[in-house]
């Protein structure tokens, strides 16, 4: 029979479900509705807006959260594939929010003309990838770092691979993904502001939502205004925390990888209701039993592989080498000709040359910005993540602060830089790590919080304290999840200077020299090959440092540092 706590899980369902549909409608308006519409300043207008917003946010999470079980695990599983994909993932990583806006907005409306679902489909795209980079980068890394023990007991019961992957790959990451997701969310609200009111050359388009208000109070000096959308932005995220991300995180403590007795998980309201209703738990058990179903079938590619089967396995294997590598030099041969063709007459080497110059003052204010960050973040995470109900406490805390828009400080960097006579080449660096450096302290965490208890009671037992427990204990522990968080970091923090380099409140403009002012002027002037330029550097300067101090540290994290 139904229990009380049924109707509160049934308020909470069928709320939830009129949302989406309500904001569903809404996505698939005519494209003349938020062209000729103007964004209200009104604070009435900020639920509609809030609930704009949030949908296109979690799209972009869907999306995101089926490129990463699939991209992350393609690389993490085939070396031949994750010596193309990971290179082409730190170029994605290192790509402007701006850059991809630049060149998708006018394909997704061609896609849908008339409708505003092609602007909205921009706008997804953009959050999108803010978000996806980040996601992939972490399960990539659990994958790569999965105990051998638990690796030889799925083999030992001849698990399939699909069985193997969702019995064992995707538990064991589970714990530091849904941080990392927390992570994205709270890092897409850092381009929710260019992500809704899209700007390139002659194309400018404002869709109804968080974003586009704050644009709009920021060019019209509006305080009170972005004080409302800052009160509206801790709802939504007060809202999602409560609703998503605290009953994944105390769910995904099972899946922590411990031989001893672990700690119990915080109780959470909202696993007590739907454990309390008895009507949605009789609902959900056959929607629950098919999941399982397919997620444990027996399934198997191991039988089309090259080389497992078949007449001629060595023939069949050096056509998919052929097959493989011939199809990924057609495609740079293909983006090799097409960016001379864009480039050609209009990008000389005196350009160039001042391009990569931007560029080098760019990576050292990310190098100075990413260490400063690690030194601080780096023990807070430790002492947080050590501690499960503080961590659930402290959860919302750090999503409040990593989701604070650098729009939103303009109007104090721009009075102080003013005011105190600041050369804006150094204060306006800071900007740069505000949404960025979260990302540290969310895998840090993340870390902490899967590190064995058996192991610290050991060092407990051994009397390993201070220094020496740092060095020897904790440091090595969370060390594979630091680089995921520096590696992400770096490359958020190179996106973020698109925004941070060139800050304009009202008729106010202070500029930094570097890559993303040079990218921010080039694409508000609607210069398509200076955008590709200074995207081309950019990706160059990322994907080198990549491989010259993250990967080498990923290598040793992976080879060194990993439980067996």
């Amino acid at each position: 029979m139904p229990s009380a706590w049924d109707g509160v899980a049934f308020c909470l369902v069928a709320g939830t479900l009129a949302l989406v549909v309500y904001g569903a409608r809404k996505m698939s308006a005519p494209l003349e509705s938020v062209t000729a519409a103007s964004i209200s300043l009104s604070p009435a207008a900020l639920p509609e807006y809030a609930l704009r917003t949030t949908l296109r946010m979690f799209a972009a999470l869907a999306a995101s959260l089926l490129f990463t079980f699939t991209y992350a695990t393609a690389a993490a599983k085939s070396r031949r594939a994750e010596v193309v994909l990971i290179p082409i993932l730190d170029v994605l990583q290192s790509v402007p929010v701006l850059g991809f806006l630049s060149f998708t907005v006018v394909g997704f409306l061609a896609l849908f003309p008339g409708s505003v679902a092609g602007a909205e489909c921009a706008a997804i795209f953009a959050i999108f990838t803010a978000q996806a980079w980040n996601m992939a980068f972490s399960f990539y890394q659990s994958l790569r770092t999965i105990p051998e023990d638990l690796d030889e007991a799925t083999r030992s019961f001849r698990l399939s691979a699909w069985q193997r992957f969702w019995r064992l790959e995707v538990p064991f990451a589970m714990p530091a993904l849904i941080w990392n997701m927390m992570m994205s969310m709270s890092g897409s609200w850092f381009f929710i502001v260019a992500s809704e009111a899209i700007s390139v050359g002659n194309t400018t388009i404002t869709l109804p939502g968080i974003g586009a208000y704050v644009a709009l109070a920021i060019e019209q000096r509006d305080l009170g205004a972005v004080g409302y959308a800052i009160v509206a932005m801790l709802i939504v995220i007060i809202a999602y925390d409560q609703l998503l991300f605290r009953p994944l995180v105390a769910w995904a403590q099972k899946f922590r990888f411990e031989q001893t007795v672990g700690q119990a998980a915080p109780g959470v309201w909202l696993l007590r209701v739907l454990n309390r209703a008895r009507l949605v738990q009789f609902a959900l058990a056959p929607v629950q039993m098919g999941i399982g179903k397919v997620a444990h079938a027996p399934m198997s590619l191991r039988s089309w592989r090259p080389g497992r089967s078949g007449a001629s396995p060595l023939w069949l294997g050096r056509l998919w080498n052929f097959v493989w590598w011939g199809g990924w030099g057609a495609v740079a041969l293909l983006g090799a000709h097409a960016l001379y063709t864009e480039l050609h007459g209009h990008i000389d080497v005196r350009e160039v040359l001042i391009a990569f110059k931007f560029g080098g003052m760019t990576l050292a204010r990310v190098i100075v910005l990413v260490t400063l960050a690690s030194l601080v973040w780096v023990p807070v995470g430790v002492w947080i993540g050590l501690r499960p109900a503080l961590a659930m406490r402290m959860q919302l805390v750090a999503q409040i602060l990593a989701a604070f828009p650098a729009n939103l400080f303009f109007p104090v960097a721009v009075v102080a830089i003013l005011q105190f006579e600041l050369n804006p080449n150094i204060w306006l660096s800071p900007l740069m790590v505000l949404g960025t450096q979260w990302y540290i302290l969310f895998n840090v965490i993340a870390g902490a919080s899967a590190f064995p208890n058996d192991l610290r009671d050991v060092a407990t037992n051994l009397r390993v304290r201070g220094w020496q427990w740092w060095y020897r204990v904790m440091l090595p522990g969370v060390f594979p999840y630091f680089v995921t968080g520096g590696l992400t970091a770096s490359g958020g923090s190179w996106n973020a200077s698109i925004v941070a380099e060139l800050v304009v409140w009202g008729s106010t403009r202070l500029e930094a020299n570097g890559l993303g002012s040079y990218i921010a002027k080039a694409t508000l002037a609607g210069d398509y090959p200076r955008i590709i330029l200074g995207v081309m550097v950019m990706s160059a300067f990322v994907t080198v440092f990549n491989r010259l101090v993250w990967r080498p540290l990923h290598a040793y994290a992976e080879r060194r540092l990993r439980l067996i």
